[in-house]
């Protein structure tokens, strides 16, 4: 690979986010800006190996800020985890004459990345994608805050079925191993418990808190559980729950795929926006195996073995604030 960076590929991976296509727009009017070539690459690592790649202008950009999901689709590729695979797709970026890759994705596209990097040394930087909010190295990912106010608006409308049935409602969103989008939907949805994978809680102190509840005569409930909650799902807490006590009409709402779709907010936008642009930048001035982040509202690039297996931790303030507000 050239040293000097004229050809830019840009792809999404993994599970697809709002605001990813803002961050494709962002890198492919930034590459106009300074005089590069970008190309968009179809489908992931997937697209890469099969050489669906075809230029991406300022022009062929327009009108998909707005909207969800990603224009250049999305793939999880299992021969990309091959080295044969790899090698495909190294053939296909010089035969393109491609110099630098941009990926926008969550934790699957950042290692397959890495891997690609550590053998073929390809200029790469990463945008974190991932409703999630699971990665180290930035405060923000894109389409945590979208997805969490699609779970917030699904949150208050079960509340008004939730109090004029007196009923308790088990609301499961998103988050196989990060809690974030569950701690925070809960605090801004008034939930009575919030079920995360990153709390030692027991079922017997969820229960213990709707007891509570009830001896206050407590008329409804809202329980947010996180999908990767390690005492069980939406359903098998609902069961247990009605096995000890028949004092709640209990039902049960998984808000599932709901949360990756829908228009991005305007703080997703802005977000993608800026890492679009800081990955362009950051490849002109040097950056390479890197990840763009935003640590307290400002810009950084964190290198991948910093960064790489890393979990993103929930803060002990918002745990406390959701238990103080439960009651």
């Amino acid at each position: 690979m050239s040293n000097k960076i004229l050809k830019v590929g840009v792809f999404t991976s993994g599970g697809d986010a709002p605001g990813m296509n803002a961050a494709i727009r962002a890198v492919a009017r930034s590459c106009a800006y300074y005089k590069l070539e970008c190309f968009g690459i179809m489908r992931g690592y997937e697209g890469m190996i099969d050489g669906d790649i075809a230029p991406l202008d300022a022009r062929a950009v327009g009108n998909i800020l707005q909207r969800g999901g990603t224009v250049l689709k999305s793939a999880r590729s299992k021969e990309f985890r091959t080295p044969e695979g790899r090698k495909k797709a190294y053939d296909q970026l010089k035969r393109h004459n491609i110099d630098a890759l941009v990926a926008i994705g969550g934790d699957g596209t950042f290692t397959g990345l890495h891997k690609f990097y550590e053998e073929y040394q390809v200029p790469s930087i990463l945008i974190p994608g991932t409703i999630d909010n699971d990665l180290s190295g930035t405060d923000y990912t894109i389409g945590y805050d979208t997805a969490t106010n699609t779970a917030v608006e699904a949150i208050d409308k079960i509340r008004d079925t939730a109090l004029s049935h007196n009923r308790l409602f088990f609301i499961e969103v998103m988050g196989r191993h990060s809690g974030y989008i569950a701690i925070h939907a809960g605090i801004a949805g008034g939930a009575a418990s919030v079920v995360i994978p990153e709390e030692t809680m027991s079922f017997d102190d969820l229960y213990k808190i709707l007891g509570e509840g009830q001896d206050t005569e407590k008329k409804s409930n809202l329980v947010v559980v996180a999908e990767g909650s390690k005492i069980g799902d939406a359903h098998t807490l609902a069961k247990k729950v009605a096995e000890r006590s028949s004092y709640f009409d209990i039902k049960v709402t998984v808000l599932g795929h709901l949360q990756r779709g829908g228009s991005p907010t305007y703080f997703d936008r802005v977000l993608a926006s800026r890492m679009g642009v800081a990955a362009i930048e950051g490849l002109l001035n040097g950056e390479n195996g890197v990840m763009v982040g935003v640590k307290n509202h400002d810009m950084v690039y964190s290198s991948f073995e910093t960064v790489i297996g890393k979990h993103h931790e929930i803060d002990a303030e918002s745990m406390r604030i959701a238990k103080i507000l439960s009651i």
